[in-house]
């Protein structure tokens, strides 16, 4: 997951320390990036130990099962909104030639540019379009996981 998202963190950076930017705006793409990854990584924890047991690490928690609805609801969330704004609406507005409101692209959209900008663009943001859809398949396979582990009876 972290690996889909990377490309467009990498492509936004250059953005933040372009010319006329003021230091708000270059913290916010920043921001941007490293907060997207960090969500990103978050989805491992719907595949690794930590995402069924409270690492020791966590106050009060460490050791604790961790409540299967704890992880699916916001990953379920997650995926929805995800697949919504980064697939179906980038999708749709590609198509259109608009923006996600509705607009129209200015000139210096980098899809409008051609020659390798565009391709540059869509090879950072395509694996982006895959975010929702595999979060929502992570989160499918974790319940089901933990609701068999669940139901099956311990062993001696």
């Amino acid at each position: 997951m972290p690996l889909a998202v990377l490309p467009s963190s990498i492509w936004r950076l250059p953005a933040a320390f372009g010319d006329g930017r003021g230091l708000g705006e270059r913290t916010y793409v920043v921001f941007l990036s490293v907060l997207s990854e960090v969500f990103a990584f978050a989805a491992i924890g719907l595949i690794a130990r930590w995402g069924e047991v409270f690492p020791r690490w966590v106050p009060f928690l460490r050791g604790r099962r961790v409540p299967r609805r704890a992880a699916v609801l916001p990953a379920t969330i997650g995926a929805a909104s995800l697949t919504l704004v980064f697939t179906l609406l980038f999708i749709a507005s590609e198509i259109r030639g608009t923006t996600i409101r509705g607009g129209d692209l200015p000139a210096d959209y980098p899809s409008q540019a051609g020659g390798w900008e565009a391709a540059w663009f869509y090879l950072c943001y395509a694996p982006l379009t895959l975010w929702g859809p595999l979060l929502g398949v992570l989160t499918v396979a974790y319940w089901k996981r933990r609701s068999a582990a669940e139901r099956a009876p311990a062993t001696a």
